[in-house]
């Protein structure tokens, strides 16, 4: 999970790319990147870290320019301390070309295979969207050959070709030097990009983004999603092309961003979060009514933040109160993006605290959006009791994640997920609770899909374990496995030599 920007204006952009990641923030807290052109020049500063840290006012200054992009990143593939891994990309042949991407390819080793045995093309990370850009470049190259000069019609035969060549999960904006911005999604629309426009004195200003509150928070009209399998081309005039570039496209979502991932006042394919958020909240407390009497709690108190919308409905449905009993530290990351289970674990405590009063001597219902690890709940359980709470239930307004997920988002391993092999009774258990109530699959498929009767389905592997672009095998999870944990040894040791570093100095 990552976001993603792109703009073509007749305005200074850099400001405004960088106003747009403040609003992409929650998406990715690692690493975070703009890229600039004037001409056929580039001009680039990313880093590791927040945008507001990353991006202070000498580095503005040198981004001049009226078109660019931007991402603000969350790791799923390659190395989360190595800062070269950070997004844009780019590359000199053919044209120049700068790259962010948002999401994963599950054929990613294949592709940098065939990238240095037969297309000649050296990939010098393990960032699986740099085999993507370089694979996108090759296409173009052969698309546009003994061409003059590039049209549209060549940049979406190229997609094409792309799109045949890659597996797995992508939302993808490209700035081709001289000719301007390319964004595409793959055939499933698994990860969200969405398109609109602003008027400006001299003409119009285009924008593509992750979510449509990027384009809202940045005063631009919100025009539609970009389709599965669908390419956008903005020349720098500001004129839109647009070419369905797969012959199989079919909407399918991933069901986790209306879970979790999204912001709620963003709209998704044609579904409101928020409202999906609320119906999961109905669908749950129908779910807890038939699990157990309602007149055994006393409060329900959502565990912050993307609870909210499910915890108030869940409320009115059983007719219980709803209150806040835990207060966040906005300035602390969130622990699912944390990397290594001890940071995440060491840093719970310090991201929520408990209101006392809500808790002293009552049967206190905490809901939350999903249950991954079950790190962060067990602790949670443990603050409610601490502060005096009688009871404490639980509440998932997602079923029990039970599978890796492979198309960009940090839940890879089958060893990480509380639910996988384990029974509710076990996971209450673990986790602490006198009571464990999950959202059924069935039921939050309904619930969202309800917003949307036009989708083919959803992307929902992490809960029913079918992978749509039917290519993940078992030996793919094996590897996963291996490079996880060669992944959590090379970051251990970046830690450790960052600390050394900090000591001497």
């Amino acid at each position: 999970m990552c976001g993603i920007v792109g703009v073509i204006s007749k305005a200074p952009v850099n400001q405004l790319i960088y106003d747009a990641l403040l609003l992409l923030q929650h998406r990715g807290q690692d690493a975070a990147g703009i890229v600039t052109a004037v001409g056929t020049k580039f001009f680039m500063h990313k880093a590791r870290g927040m945008v507001r840290d990353v991006f202070r006012t000498r580095n503005m200054r040198a981004l001049p320019g009226t078109v660019g992009l931007g991402q603000v990143r969350y790791p799923t593939a390659g190395n989360a301390y190595n800062e070269e891994e950070a997004q844009p990309f780019y590359v000199n042949a053919p044209f120049g070309l700068v790259l962010v991407h948002n999401g994963n390819l599950t054929n990613a080793h294949l592709l940098k295979q065939e990238l240095f045995a037969i297309d000649r093309r050296h990939i010098n990370t393990e960032s699986d969207s740099e085999v993507l850009l370089n694979v996108l470049a090759h296409e173009l190259e052969l698309a546009a050959r003994d061409l003059p000069k590039l049209t549209p019609a060549e940049i979406f035969k190229a997609v094409r070709v792309v799109h045949r060549r890659l597996k797995g999960s992508y939302a993808v904006v490209c700035l081709i030097a001289g000719y301007g911005l390319l964004a595409f999604r793959d055939p499933h629309g698994i990860r969200p990009l969405c398109i609109g426009e602003a008027d400006l004195p001299d003409g119009k200003e285009v924008m593509v983004a992750s979510e449509s509150v990027t384009l809202e928070g940045t005063g631009h009209k919100l025009l539609r999603d970009v389709a599965p399998g669908e390419a956008v081309f903005v020349d720098l005039d500001g004129r839109i092309h647009t070419q369905q570039c797969s012959d199989h496209a079919s909407l399918s979502p991933c069901m986790f961003e209306f879970v979790y991932l999204a912001r709620p006042d963003s709209v998704m394919d044609g579904i409101s979060v928020y409202q999906a958020r609320l119906n999961l909240g109905e669908t749950l407390a129908q779910r807890l009514i038939s699990t157990m009497p309602p007149n055994e709690i006393d409060v329900v108190i959502p565990i912050p933040e993307s609870s909210r919308p499910s915890a108030m409905q869940l409320a009115q449905k059983i007719g219980k109160p709803y209150r806040e009993g835990f207060v966040k530290n906005r300035y602390v990351g969130r622990t699912f993006i944390m990397p290594g289970q001890g940071m995440r674990k060491k840093s719970v405590r310090q991201k929520l605290n408990a209101i006392g009063s809500e808790f002293k001597g009552r049967n206190v219902l905490l809901v939350d959006d999903s249950i991954v690890r079950g790190t962060t709940s067990k602790e949670i359980v443990q603050m409610a009791r601490e502060a005096g709470a009688r009871k404490v239930y639980l509440a998932s307004a997602a079923p029990p994640v039970r599978f890796p997920n492979v198309y960009g988002i940090d839940m890879p391993t089958k060893s990480e997920l509380i639910a996988h092999d384990r029974t509710i009774e076990e996971i209450r258990e673990y986790i602490g609770a006198d009571a464990l109530i999950y959202q059924d699959v069935a039921a939050m498929k309904r619930a969202v899909g309800s917003l949307n009767t036009g989708l083919a389905g959803f992307e929902a592997s992490c809960f029913d374990g079918v992978y749509i672009t039917g290519d993940v095998s078992p030996d793919d999870f094996a590897a996963m496995e291996a490079q996880r944990r060669s992944q959590s040894e090379d970051e251990e040791d970046s830690r450790s030599r960052l600390a050394l570093q900090n000591a001497n100095e």
